[in-house]
């Protein structure tokens, strides 16, 4: 079975392969909640933690790629306001 055929069985079942602008976002935020995280952690900045842990997570429930970069955007901004 190559490729194709792997694409389509998946597409068969009701399963799509995330694009790779979805895969991008996702690595980001999730690499940028981390460092939000920890800081927020070492510095008990709840804020800063909080939205650090948003950030790791909500790829996870959100399947659109616009809806996470435009949540992505809003929680990097919220993290970068709060940010001491």
């Amino acid at each position: 079975m190559d490729a194709q055929q792997a694409t389509g069985a998946l597409g068969a079942l009701g399963l799509t392969l995330p694009s790779p602008a979805y895969l991008l976002g996702a690595l980001l935020f999730g690499i940028y909640g981390w460092v939000a995280y920890r800081r927020g952690k070492k510095t008990a900045n709840n804020h800063v933690r909080w939205a650090g842990l948003a950030l790791m997570l909500y790829p996870y429930a959100v399947s659109e790629t616009w809806m996470l970069w435009l949540l992505g955007v809003a929680l990097c901004g919220w993290v970068w306001w709060k940010w001491e």
